[in-house]
């Protein structure tokens, strides 16, 4: 409660100092990603159409390569009153809610078209408004893409896992399921992980086409399985405070800006994830294995048992809501 009345109050303190000034409002909105990403190109067109149809009322700052913070900061940040918007990866966020775990659960989606239709469902937007509470509002999903697995050994059945160090992010339920393949989850840093994998201190790691593409994980692994047995991705937030005192004409044209960069930015997603496989494989450094459909059935069998570790933590209807998107 403290931390949301400090967001109150400083976000009023700073839209009245723009008021008396005659000054536009300043919506600082870091991400940890390059420009040339999903993420970034998204933050920037819609620091563009900001400026385009807003101009001298609201003014986008866009800081990229973790130039203000990091996503594990983001939250606290806008609290502060320090930055007014961000779009953290949807693990960053199980601090603050246990909720979005859940699309770390393996094979719940499969594809992201499934994973839209659930977005867009009323359990999906729901989510957004999980963090309400802590006065921290979702405005909306961006992409990354579906993961893929990368290992210095063929994988082609669940049982090529066993014993295999897994580089993970933090979370609980990623955990679960590499320990469900007999494999050995290591939480680590994204940015450690090309090291990690050229010093052979893991054997493998999951990740999306765009991070295994422009971090050259597949200069250091010899196999990468084409799985799609996860989901990553990020939300754009904003605090609750800033954002209710708004002028409503106002923050009815940035939701509909933010929505028309939110599409760009997924749309920019899809087709990256389409180059940069084919990139990885013209590279010819990794061999890209793809799973025929009874392979695919054994690592789903394997996987699915995860599910249940979480029903009462993500609740067992919204994860039923997920999977009847597909």
């Amino acid at each position: 409660m403290r931390m949301v009345i400090a967001a109150l109050f400083a976000s009023l303190s700073m839209l009245f100092a723009s008021l008396v000034q005659g000054a536009p409002v300043v919506i600082n909105f870091p991400h940890v990603v390059a420009e040339d990403t999903p993420k970034g190109q998204m933050a920037d067109k819609f620091r563009d159409l900001v400026q385009e149809k807003l101009a001298g009322k609201v003014k986008i700052e866009v800081y990229p390569n973790s130039q203000l913070v990091t996503d594990k900061e983001v939250v606290d940040k806008l609290l502060a009153g320090e930055i007014q918007m961000g779009a953290p990866s949807l693990s960053k966020l199980k601090k603050y809610t246990n909720k979005l775990g859940l699309f770390d659960l393996p094979f719940l989606f499969t594809g992201i078209g499934a994973v839209d239709k659930f977005k867009r469902s009323e359990e999906g937007q729901s989510l957004l408004k999980s963090m309400e509470p802590l006065g921290i509002r979702g405005l909306g999903y961006l992409h990354n893409g579906m993961k893929q697995l990368s290992a210095n050994k063929p994988l082609y059945l669940p049982a090529d896992a066993e014993g295999l160090k897994f580089r993970i992010m933090s979370s609980d339920v990623l955990v679960a399921q590499f320990e469900a393949l007999d494999a050995i989850p290591v939480k680590k840093p994204f940015k450690e992980v090309y090291n990690l994998l050229k010093t052979g201190q893991i054997d493998g790691q999951e990740n999306t086409w765009s991070n295994i593409y422009s971090k050259k994980f597949y200069e250091v692994q010899d196999y990468i399985t084409e799985s799609d047995h996860g989901y990553l991705g990020y939300m754009v937030l904003t605090s609750s405070a800033f954002w209710d005192a708004l002028d409503p004409a106002i923050r009815k044209e940035l939701e509909k800006m933010l929505k028309e960069a939110i599409a760009f930015g997924n749309q920019i997603a899809i087709q990256k994830a389409i180059f940069d496989k084919q990139s990885v494989v013209d590279a010819r450094k990794a061999r890209v294995i793809t799973l025929k459909q009874k392979e695919k059935e054994k690592w789903i069998d394997v996987m699915n048992p995860v599910w249940h570790q979480f029903d009462d933590q993500f609740g067992k209807e919204i994860i039923d809501a997920a999977y009847a998107s597909n």
